[in-house]
């Protein structure tokens, strides 16, 4: 029997929320406004994985107007640190309200900017490189390949990658050839970026359904 994910994710919102009052509010003020953030699900992985990782460096690619790098420090250790990055200045803004106004325990820092030149820079130096032990990609899909060799560079042993919206909406398992024209771009890199982590032996990874799919791997 095939699951419902809209019933999957209905049951999942009919447990009480745990979560504080603010992020329950930055929830729904993004879906009401159409701001693309993390499903129930995959919040709850995320929750998850950190409290098994406590990671000491958490480096988030994709920021939007910050609800999951708020729902990060919230359930990262106390003494961690977490690097966002957002190229659209617009939500960047509204993402420096809600860290001003939420991150009472300053674990939060912003770059504004392309993730390409940020990640790059990141990675260029090895005397000033620091390397994260928790990485979260949540960007512009069709870039997550592009990101991956600076990624890679700056991705801690054992450090964990998780990769969200890798299934987009099923669209990953179809032929190529029953993709509309103009999505097919995004639709090559996604299958090459998943092809690459699954090949890739430095890392070991499996594919989750969970929210519009997830990657989760970690690095041997």
């Amino acid at each position: 029997m095939e699951i419902d994910h809209e019933r999957f994710e209905a049951y999942l919102e009919s447990f009480p929320e745990d979560m504080p009052e603010y992020l329950v509010n930055l929830e729904v003020h993004a879906k009401e406004n159409g701001i693309p953030i993390i499903r129930k699900d995959s919040e709850r992985l995320i929750r998850f994985m950190l409290t098994m990782k406590k990671p000491k460096h958490i480096l988030e690619v994709g920021t939007a107007t910050g609800f999951s790098s708020l729902l990060m420090a919230e359930y990262c250790p106390e003494k961690c640190d977490i690097l966002t990055i957002e190229k659209d200045e617009e939500r960047a803004k509204e993402a420096v309200v809600n860290f001003d106004k939420y991150d009472i325990n300053h674990k939060i820092s912003l770059q504004i900017g392309d993730a390409d030149e940020i990640l790059r820079k990141l990675s260029a130096d090895a005397s000033k490189k620091r390397y994260y032990d928790f990485i979260f990609m949540d960007a512009a899909k069709g870039q997550y390949i592009n990101f991956y060799p600076y990624i890679m560079k700056i991705l801690a042993r054992r450090g964990i990658l998780i990769s969200d919206n890798i299934l987009q909406e099923g669209s990953l398992l179809d032929s190529r050839y029953m993709i509309p024209r103009r999505d097919r771009t995004i639709h090559t890199r996604m299958r090459e970026y998943a092809e690459t982590l699954m090949k890739d032996k430095c890392l070991e990874t499996v594919v989750l359904t969970t929210g519009d799919g997830m990657t989760l791997s970690i690095r041997k």
